[in-house]
């Protein structure tokens, strides 16, 4: 079975066998598209062989499903790929699931392994991976690097991602230190994402998407809800790993 997220900024492939991870592949969505893109009938078409992975059932999703075509594939809707990768990669059945991909995010509220309820914000940047990247560009830091500090945040509170740089600079002025600039960054995607979470409120928080590899955003989490959070083992490839356990893996 092959799963296929195509998200706004990676395409994830990840193929299972027997509910393991047999095969995993992360592309740049612009370059993959570029590659092996066909234009067919006014839509961008896909050939999974022509990139390397045939000779097995294919299950799309992601940002990208409804403007491009897979070859042969059968297409799910984003949440509920996401939802049951989380159920699969999680082993629990009752939660809320927070995913911050690179230019939206989602809060899924799943009940007994099935989605009850979500929110999602696809029109800012500011809640996004993005955000998080053009601010440790400004602060000509890593995004690893960034993901230490959570500490005694300098206050941003700008709701814009174009905004909250202008921001971040002038805290730098004044003077504060990058552990305190780098902690107000990721309080700042915390409060973006605050309001969210309390429509959506589970004692456990489960973590996808490339955001979940932030550790000062999980601490902070913790720490200002008082809910238990995990990350999934494999929280980039969750979307693809939900369109391969839709498949019956």
């Amino acid at each position: 079975m092959i799963g296929i997220d195509l998200g706004s900024r990676q395409v994830k492939l990840i193929q299972m066998q027997k509910g393991t991870v047999s095969r995993r592949e992360m592309r740049d969505t612009i370059g993959f598209y570029r590659q092996y893109g066909r234009m067919h009938d006014g839509q961008l078409q896909i050939d999974l062989e022509e990139a390397g992975w045939s000779g097995d059932e294919v299950i799309a999703t992601g940002y990208g499903k409804m403007a491009v075509s897979i070859t042969g594939a059968r297409q799910i809707p984003e949440i509920q790929a996401h939802a049951l990768g989380a159920v699969f990669q999680s082993q629990r059945q009752s939660f809320t699931l927070v995913d911050i991909g690179g230019q939206d995010s989602k809060v899924i509220l799943v009940r007994d392994g099935k989605v009850a309820d979500f929110i999602t914000n696809d029109r800012c940047a500011a809640s996004s991976g993005r955000y998080l990247e053009n601010m440790a560009a400004v602060l000509d830091i890593s995004l690893e690097e960034l993901s230490r500090y959570d500490q005694d945040p300098a206050e941003i509170n700008a709701t814009c991602a174009i905004f909250g740089e202008t921001e971040l600079v002038a805290r730098i002025v004044e003077g504060c230190a990058l552990p305190q600039l780098a902690a107000g960054v990721n309080y700042a995607l915390y409060h973006r994402l605050a309001p969210l979470l309390k429509r959506m409120d589970s004692d456990l928080l489960v973590l996808s998407g490339g955001v979940a590899l932030n550790k000062a955003l999980a601490d902070i989490l913790a720490r200002e809800t008082g809910r238990q959070v995990l990350r999934l083992p494999d929280p980039q490839y969750n979307g693809a790993i939900g369109c391969c356990v839709f498949g019956g893996i």
